[in-house]
Formats: structure tokens, C-alpha cells, sequence
């Protein structure tokens, strides 16, 4: 693979730190805003965005959408026998397209919650019921238990793999995190038309100037129109960012790692602090997520969750050290602390069409 293909190419890298996170909302002219802020010209920026999409470097480009508003979703834990992980694994990536990431995790030691192996995200449309989905699922591979842990609020949710390589170690904003409630809204059918064009993902033919043209033929509906229900959706805040997504999960064809750890924080608050700790956890610039969710009695209580990319494990742990600290300097009271790392794993957008799951339905049964 040529250098100019790899995320640690120079001009690449002007480009990533912007385009992995950066491009908030719904943004008309997506590939010019990411040139200006990248300070490149917007044939330069096509081009390499196209050579990276080719090369895999860039596993997809799309538009990203706020699917805590618009599905019943939950991280999912999954108590399996060791003989059947790998067939759980393959059949939630490939055959469950309600299933967004998929990955087999450890601890470092025999702690709270670590037998389950298995861990999920689930997003089920509205009108389905998101326990019904995990007993299917359940019944489906041969599960002993599931663990499902709803968002009550978000702190923290942006890539940025590129950006976070030149973070010191336990690096914040200035101030805390605040918290996206996660609440579902309903939207219209023509909103729904808009919405289903704009979250396909990226062709290669489809990387250049005005790509939300032909997005608005496939809706059809006028440009404008196009842009106002697209706008009107983000008013509501159901429209995430634009985005490249790196392959951060494999190494790229001639060898490069955009990360080898994740790292699955969790610590447990006493009842009342969740979102003081979730502000102040959500601030550190390493984490890619944050969460308030109630994990239980399995999890020692757990009740604040983070996730942390790096090439290293040691400084993953520095900064989760750090995060340590600066709780206890904040006067907020931890019960318990883990983290369970990242081994096998995949990851792809949750479908969140009701159209789709009545189809899966009759499909699966």
C-alpha cells in the first residue's frame, strides 16, 4: 500500500483529525468543510478521502445519526459458554443487522462480571421491543445470561483516533461533559425518507462536491427540500456527524495500526452522583465514549462507562489512572472500578428501519 493511502501520511492526517470527528451535524458541503478546516484545498481532500475509501485505510464514510433518539438501544453483555463464543460472535456480526459492535472482551483478573465475554451494542426500531430482541438473539446462540445496559445519558461520543495520538496523558476540556438525554423521537414519513438517504453509506463514485445531490434524487425531492427536512432533523438532534471511519480495528495491508487496545472503563457511583461522575469522566480527551448506564448487581454496580482506543496498554492505563485521580479530586465517591479489554471484533451501523426488522423478523423465525 502506498503512504499516501495510510492514516500517518502528513496531508492524510491534517485531513483524518478533522474528518473523524470534527464535521458535527448535517452539513451541506461536507467535503468543503473538512478542506477548510483542514486547511487543503477540496480536490485534495476528495482525493485522498478516495484513495484511503480504496485502499481500506477508511472503512466507510457516512453521514452518522444520534440512533439513541430514534431506537430503543442498550450495550448488551452475554454469559456464554466458551465452546459456543466464536458461533455467537459470527451470528450476531452477520445475520443480527441490529447488532452494531461485536466484540470479545477480558479483564486482566477474575473480577465482577467476568464471565461475560460476549458484548453487543442493540438497537431495536420503534414499535419492537428491545428485551424481546435479546431473548430471540439469546435462544438463537445458545446464551446462559444477558446483561442489557440502556444509555441514560451520554457525555462523550466522537472518534478522533488520528487526533488523540498527539493527547498527553490525562488531557480535559475545560470544563465538564454535558449530558445528551436519550430520548426517542417520532418522525413524519418524509422525514423518514430524508433520514434513510442520508445515513447510507458512501460509495467511492459518490466522494465528491455536492454529494447530497444525488441523495435528494434518491428521496425524490427537490435540493432545498432535501436540505430543510435535513436541517429540521438536526434542529432535533438526531443528526450525529459527518465521518470518515478508520479501520482501527485490523492493521491496513502493509501493516499499520491505528490502534491495538480498547479498553471498556467502568466505574460504580453511588446513587445520585451518576451525573456529576459522567461530566467529569466525559471531559477527558482520550475517551471516545461515555455513558450512564446501570449495568447491576453483576457488575458490581456499575453505573459509568467509558471506552478508550490506543497502540498502548500501559498508557491507556495512565489514563485511566488518570481519570482515577481526578474523581477523587472532585470528591466523587467510587465503590468499585474495572476495565475489560477489546480482543476480537467488529463493527457496523446498527439498522434502525421498522421496515427492516418486520423483514428480519419472517427471515430469522
Amino acid at each position: 500500500m502506498s503512504s499516501t493511502t495510510e492514516h500517518t501520511d502528513a496531508i492524510n492526517a491534517r485531513i483524518l483529525a478533522v474528518s473523524e470527528d470534527k464535521i458535527q451535524g448535517f452539513v451541506r458541503e461536507p467535503f468543503a468543510r473538512i478542506a477548510e478546516l483542514s486547511g487543503l484545498s477540496e480536490d485534495l481532500v476528495l482525493e485522498r478521502i478516495r484513495s484511503m475509501l480504496a485502499a481500506g485505510t477508511i472503512r466507510r464514510v457516512r453521514q452518522t445519526l444520534l440512533s439513541t433518539s430514534l431506537a430503543q438501544g442498550a450495550l448488551v453483555a452475554w454469559k456464554i459458554s466458551p465452546e459456543r463464543l466464536d458461533a455467537a460472535f459470527d451470528f450476531m456480526f452477520r445475520q443480527d443487522p441490529f447488532s452494531g459492535h461485536v466484540v470479545i472482551r477480558s479483564t486482566d483478573s477474575n473480577t465482577a462480571g467476568s464471565e461475560y465475554r460476549l458484548w453487543t451494542t442493540i438497537k431495536v426500531p420503534q414499535g419492537f421491543s428491545l428485551e424481546q430482541h435479546a431473548r430471540l438473539l439469546q435462544n438463537k446462540v445458545g446464551a446462559d445470561k444477558v446483561v442489557l445496559m440502556p444509555a441514560k445519558g451520554i457525555f462523550a461520543l466522537g472518534v478522533g483516533h488520528v487526533r488523540r495520538k498527539t493527547l498527553a496523558c490525562g488531557d480535559k476540556a475545560n470544563a465538564p461533559a454535558e449530558m445528551l438525554k436519550t430520548e426517542i423521537v417520532e418522525l413524519s414519513a418524509l422525514e423518514w425518507r430524508v433520514l434513510s438517504a442520508l445515513k447510507r453509506e458512501f460509495a467511492l463514485e459518490e466522494i465528491q462536491p455536492s454529494p447530497w445531490l444525488e441523495r435528494a434524487r434518491e428521496a425524490d425531492l427537490p435540493l432545498e427540500v432535501f436540505f430543510e427536512v435535513a436541517e429540521a432533523l438536526n434542529q432535533k438532534k438526531i443528526i450525529g456527524r459527518f465521518s470518515t471511519f478508520l479501520e482501527h480495528v485490523k492493521p491496513s495491508a502493509s501493516g499499520v495500526r491505528v490502534t491495538r487496545f480498547n479498553g471498556l472503563f467502568h466505574w460504580a457511583v453511588p446513587s445520585g452522583w451518576e451525573y456529576k461522575a459522567g461530566s467529569e469522566v466525559g471531559r477527558h480527551e482520550i475517551l471516545t465514549h461515555c455513558y450512564w448506564r446501570d449495568a447491576g448487581p453483576d457488575f458490581g454496580n456499575v453505573n459509568i462507562m467509558a471506552v478508550a482506543h490506543g497502540t498502548d496498554k500501559n498508557w491507556l492505563l495512565q489514563n485511566k489512572e488518570a481519570i482515577d485521580r481526578h474523581l477523587q479530586v472532585c470528591g466523587i465517591p467510587t465503590t468499585y472500578t474495572n476495565v475489560f479489554w477489546g480482543g476480537r471484533s467488529e463493527i457496523k451501523p446498527s439498522e434502525i428501519s421498522p421496515l427492516a426488522y418486520q423483514d428480519w423478523l419472517k427471515r430469522i423465525s
